[in-house]
């Protein structure tokens, strides 16, 4: 189907003025203000951002970034199929969050050549569209390394798209390689990397990435290399993780940095906030978020990001159960991912990553609205309605 039929409406404040107001906005004072300052065309600042934090009616906050998504994409739910491959997990940083990483001595260590990779992908070939490919970063590996694995993929499957590399990995490669950002970018545009999934973002708080991360790009960075990249005309995602050691000013701070970056830049085209999982990592004093934070920060993203087209709920990390929630909630993607993944599952993530495209339609259809089967790139979409199967997919309610 064309895709503009599926886009981001652009008249989007003129449909949110005329749809029906939920009572849990409509009798609340500060998100009838909110909402009349966004169909004017105005801005939520950072004031208003931390206010929505702090609100005790997530419910008519829920409802009203629901109101937003809908008049942007109607009732429409996006989602491609891909899978996770990571080339290696040893890595010279050790992050205090991460319990993928491995020293290079690590009896668990691996690198993947060119041929793993892309034997990693034989299995999965015919109903994937995409490879989401980040890991460590190898002492090792220069930018030619990354070339022969795109390659290889490109040259047996190049109907699959190539999603890839975090910034730190794009910093840590220009290094390794001698060549600047920009010139890394070109060379591994060229050997088939087609955008960048927009991890390692973390918190863009230089104070709390010095606590959880020292030794990854600062927050500028992180913004600089997108930038690079959107100007080279590759698409980038954006992310959050949240629940570690930020205040929730921290979170609406770094929205504001990602909506400024969207402004000179243009290129991200999803904005993924997930939470931090406590298992099996090295954070005790991390600031958990609950089932009710995670709406709220997922809801208030959408109100918040006016210029970032597309919200995911991050299934591999919040589960079905959330997810469900969280597309009702402002979120209009949702992961796909089949086969195999670690970052998330090493941290303690147990969704299944076995999902195919009907089970998928089935988990969006059960929360009332309607599959749409995109590619990477949001240029191709597909209304994808599921089979009927023997499973009832019952909405929980929030916190559950």
């Amino acid at each position: 189907m064309l895709s503009y039929e599926f886009d981001s409406h652009p008249e989007w404040r003129g449909r949110l003025s005329k749809t029906s107001v939920p009572l849990s906005v409509k009798y609340d004072d500060f998100l009838s203000h909110v909402l009349d300052s966004i169909i004017d065309g105005h801005r939520v600042n950072r004031e208003i951002g931390a206010q929505l934090h702090h609100h005790g009616n997530l419910t008519g906050i829920s409802a009203l970034a629901d109101m937003i998504k809908r008049a942007r994409f109607g009732g429409n739910v996006f989602f491609n199929v891909n899978l996770h491959v990571n080339p290696t997990n040893i890595c010279t940083l050790a992050c205090r969050f991460c319990a993928f990483r491995r020293g290079s001595r690590s009896e668990e260590a691996y690198s993947l050549t060119a041929e793993d990779f892309v034997s990693r992908i034989d299995p999965y070939s015919d109903i994937i569209d995409e490879v989401h490919a980040v890991g460590g970063l190898h002492p090792s590996w220069t930018v030619e390394n990354y070339c022969k694995m795109y390659q290889h993929s490109k040259n047996k499957y190049p109907h699959i798209s190539i999603k890839s590399l975090t910034a730190v990995e794009v910093k840590h490669i220009a290094t390794r390689s001698g060549l600047s950002i920009l010139e890394t970018l070109r060379i591994l545009h060229r050997s088939g990397l087609d955008s960048i999934p927009g991890g390692g973002a973390e918190i863009l708080v230089d104070s709390v990435r010095d606590r959880i991360c020292r030794g990854k790009e600062k927050s500028a960075e992180y913004l600089e290399i997108h930038q690079i990249a959107h100007t080279l005309g590759i698409p980038t995602n954006c992310t959050m993780l949240f629940g570690t050691l930020e205040t929730p000013e921290d979170r609406i701070l770094h929205l504001h940095k990602l909506r400024n970056q969207q402004d000179a830049s243009g290129g991200f085209q999803c904005f993924v906030p997930y939470p931090f999982l406590e298992d099996n990592s090295r954070l005790p004093e991390a600031k958990i978020a609950s089932a009710s934070d995670v709406i709220r920060v997922i809801a208030i993203s959408r109100i918040m990001l006016d210029n970032i087209p597309h919200i995911k709920a991050y299934r591999m990390n919040i589960g079905d159960h959330l997810s469900a929630i969280a597309i009702n909630s402002g979120a209009d993607d949702i992961d796909g991912t089949v086969g195999h993944e670690e970052i998330m599952h090493d941290a303690g993530s147990t969704t299944r990553v076995d999902y195919d495209s009907n089970q998928l339609s089935t988990l969006i259809e059960s929360a009332g609205l309607t599959p749409v089967k995109r590619n990477s790139t949001y240029s191709s979409y597909a209304i994808h309605n599921s089979t009927p199967f023997n499973q009832n997919l019952r909405l929980p309610m929030a916190g559950q």
